[in-house]
């Protein structure tokens, strides 16, 4: 049998490392990915974030931590971890009352899409192009296809 999770998505908040008793380098950070789409019956725009728990180990860890923050751009390739007790996603009550599910994944591969030098809030077309993987804008007649 075989399961892998390809995720894409923004970081939450600043990663946090620590060691394991062995020397090796464990970082933890969470992924917000949503998705957008119209409702045809009423016409509004709706949209919907999940959230994932990610932990990578090993110099894999160290790199993350040194180069990834909050709001930067990353892929994650790795493994779903379920919860022991149910087999699923893990749940908690919010303050409100309200139940929540964390999907938890153990990373095999980090991808950085966003660089170091990039804004935080700007657009992919405000960036403009850079020497240290800026993204360049085109308009639509530049798309050759």
């Amino acid at each position: 049998m075989y399961q892998k999770i390809i995720v894409a998505g923004n970081l939450g908040r600043d990663p946090e490392m620590r060691y394991m008793p062995d020397g090796t380098a464990v970082t933890n950070f969470s992924i917000a990915t949503t998705r957008a789409w119209t409702n045809k019956a009423t016409d509004e725009k709706e949209e919907e974030t999940t959230w994932f728990r990610v932990n990578v180990w090993g110099r894999q860890a160290e790199t993350a931590n040194q180069y990834l923050s909050r709001g930067r751009k990353v892929l994650v390739e790795g493994v779903l971890v379920p919860d022991r007790a149910t087999g699923g996603p893990k749940t908690f009550t919010r303050q409100d009352g309200t139940v929540g599910a964390a999907f938890e994944i153990r990373a095999d591969t980090v991808k950085f899409l966003s660089s170091k030098n990039d804004d935080d809030g700007a657009a992919p077309q405000e960036r403009g192009s850079g020497a240290n993987g800026g993204v360049v804008s085109y308009e639509e007649d530049d798309v050759p296809f």
